[in-house]
């Protein structure tokens, strides 16, 4: 099958690979000639793991390809899949612009009967819209399919690969064979794909990160009053966690969600309900206490050392929202670092993977470290930020013979404070006072 992707962006360069690893021809159409040239070498402009490899294999096959010429990438194409951005408006609304103006592009550029299928996070309502513009220039028959993406930053190639459930917006028969068709290598392992009208399927995105972000907000919670009573949240967690109709997946407090969706899709609901007569309450407090949990460390930091910290140094370890991803958008670090530098302390920072996006906002104000280690040497406290992997069992006995003073704010709770106090440290957790 051929088929077009337009947005080389996180979701489309994901998508069009993925669909090429199965023997597709893709065509990933991208204004921008300079990460046309990058991506056609094989460069991918962001860290996601096994994405760089996928996406060489793909380009030597010559089964995909990249180009600005939509209307070329167009000829002989069944399907194209929008995968543009859709950032977050003034008002919290979701911004169409380049969702409608690739719209126009597509119906500007078709030469025969067409698929169109929204791949951006867009707001309900949106298939209807494209659909109208389209066919306001064109006369060739569309018909516009909504397939929202569920990729998580880090997993993403498994998460397409090996998706748990599709979900698939059209009441047309001959879409629902294609998008099925298209579908079918990634789901023999039995998950579903699940076919509805194209509202449903492009409310099912938000309904999801909505949740889940509520989930986090609503655990986070939970370990501010475990420190204020004297609990553990890992026993609370646990207990919580076994009740099959709660599970444990999204209920580890920390210092609050980041990244590209979560924020954005929970502000965008937010905009949906109220542009509909509805006060989503729920959603306004998850954001809020996300928000506020983004100040918890400093606050911590403030009881411990003071609210002016001048001639202090604060080492950071982790800058991304989360491990396996070099995203820094709406990241709880650049929150701590600039509370830090406002108060007056120093602060050095290490990251595997996000420092060079962070320098890029913060420039010369903090230090940049090649390791961990460097990061603690005469630092008065060390602040655990992005729980990556290599944070997990570092060497306890050098970090505390290099730190100035041997405090740890553990913002994910990736160590046990038993142990950590048996060390010498003083651990302060996130709800976890009664453990130390």
């Amino acid at each position: 099958m051929k088929i077009v992707v337009v947005g080389a962006g996180y979701v489309g360069l994901v998508a069009g690979t993925c669909f090429a690893e199965t023997g597709h021809d893709v065509q990933v159409v991208e204004v921008d000639q300079k990460k046309i040239d990058s991506l056609s070498q094989g460069k991918v402009p962001f860290y996601e793991p096994g994405i760089a490899d996928l996406l060489r294999r793909n380009l030597e096959q010559q089964r995909l390809q990249f180009t600005q010429d939509i209307r070329k990438a167009l000829r002989r194409a069944q399907v194209v899949f929008i995968a543009v951005g859709t950032p977050q408006g003034e008002d919290g609304s979701a911004d169409l612009s380049f969702v409608l103006q690739v719209a126009q592009q597509i119906g500007q550029a078709m030469e025969g009967p067409l698929v169109v299928v929204n791949k951006s996070t867009v707001p309900v309502g949106t298939a209807d819209r494209v659909g109208k513009v389209i066919e306001a220039i064109s006369s060739h028959p569309v018909t516009v399919v909504s397939n929202p993406e569920f990729l998580k930053e880090g997993a993403a190639l498994g998460d397409f690969m090996k998706p748990d459930r599709v979900i698939i917006g059209t009441e047309d028969e001959d879409a629902r064979k294609l998008m099925a068709d298209l579908y079918a290598p990634f789901l023999r392992t039995g998950n579903p794909i699940l076919f509805m009208d194209n509202r449903s399927a492009e409310l099912s995105k938000y309904a999801a990160n909505g949740l889940l972000a509520t989930r986090i907000s609503f655990m986070n919670e939970i370990a501010l009053l475990c420190d204020a009573v004297g609990a553990d949240v890992d026993h609370v967690r646990f207990g919580m966690g076994s009740d099959a109709r709660i599970g444990h997946a999204f209920l580890f407090p920390g210092v609050g969600y980041g990244g590209s969706c979560f924020p954005k899709d929970v502000r965008a609901l937010k905009r949906t309900g109220a542009e509909n007569g509805l006060e989503m309450e729920i959603l306004k407090a998850a954001d809020r206490v996300n928000e506020r949990q983004k100040n918890v460390i400093t606050r911590r930091i403030a009881s411990r050392f003071g609210t002016e910290l001048a001639g202090l140094t604060f080492a950071i370890w982790g800058l991304a929202f989360k491990p396996r991803t070099d995203d820094v958008r709406e990241a709880p670090a650049l929150v701590i670092i600039e509370n830090l530098l406002r108060a007056g302390a120093q602060v050095k920072v290490y990251d595997p993977e996000a420092m060079e996006n962070v320098r890029e906002i913060l420039g010369d104000r903090i230090s940049y470290c090649a390791d961990g280690y460097e990061c603690c040497q005469e630092a008065d406290a060390l602040v655990v930020v992005t729980e990556w992997n290599e944070f997990r069992w570092p060497d306890f006995e050098r970090m505390h013979k290099l730190l100035k003073q041997p405090v740890l704010f553990d913002g994910r709770n990736l160590y046990d404070p038993k142990r950590m106090k048996e060390l010498g440290f003083e651990h302060i957790g996130m709800g976890r006072s009664l453990a130390t």
